[in-house]
């Protein structure tokens, strides 16, 4: 009997010994957004009142994923919510003709790094809306709070509009914030600028289009080193 006992630890301490490290848990994956749309009117939702409806964000399902966070920012305001889903949709109530930009970021496991979708704007549709103002323009170049080569310096940005009927920008670029010096009114979304070496710059951006609307993005800045 003593014998029998001996084999079997030792078969279980081979068992053992032989197990197969899985390793690390593996990172979630980035979710594609589905709606709304990128740039895009959302007349789909459940109307509230005169000043808020409720839309169903929906996006893909993605792997190692143990649930989903909706970043949504008021771009009229800049204030951001985050919300949690276990699925990939979620109802949220929001204000109705007002701009928006949403993400969703994927979190797994502990010890895992969570995954992030690309950003979308969209403009929740308001009653009796027949005309919109530009998104706030966004993506700049240089990035906020960058640091650059001093000198002739080229800043960028992305302008979107649901009417996609944008003229021009006007670029206000100073020492100050809020920026108060015009470069100009221009009809891309580039403009060059003269820099001094070891300032701090903020410039914003309002986009006009074709209706008389007007939108001023957020204030940018950068460092010249």
């Amino acid at each position: 009997m003593k014998k029998i006992g001996f084999i079997v630890l030792v078969f279980a301490t081979i068992s053992t010994s032989c197990k197969k490290d899985d390793g690390p848990p593996p990172n979630p994956t980035a979710a594609t957004l589905i709606f709304p749309e990128e740039n895009s009117e959302c007349n789909e939702g459940t109307v509230i009142s005169d000043t808020q409806s409720t839309v169903t964000f929906r996006w893909s399902m993605t792997t190692a994923t143990e649930n989903y966070v909706v970043t949504l920012t008021n771009l009229n305001s800049n204030s951001t919510t985050t919300q949690e889903s276990e699925t990939n949709e979620l109802d949220i109530t929001i204000n109705r003709g007002t701009p928006y930009s949403w993400s969703v970021t994927s979190n797994g496991v502990i010890n895992t790094d969570p995954a992030e979708s690309l950003t979308w704007r969209f403009y929740n549709a308001g009653p009796g809306i027949v005309t919109h103002p530009p998104f706030p323009a966004s993506t700049p170049s240089p990035a906020l709070g960058a640091t650059v080569a001093a000198g002739s310096t080229t800043l960028s940005w992305q302008g979107a509009d649901v009417d996609n009927d944008i003229v021009s920008y006007d670029v206000l670029f100073d020492t100050v914030t809020p920026p108060v010096q015009s470069t100009g009114n221009v009809t891309t979304t580039q403009q060059v600028v003269n820099t001094n070496s070891g300032t701090t710059y903020y410039w914003q951006i309002n986009t006009n289009d074709s209706e008389g609307n007007t939108s001023k993005s957020q204030i940018f800045r950068f460092n010249t080193n």
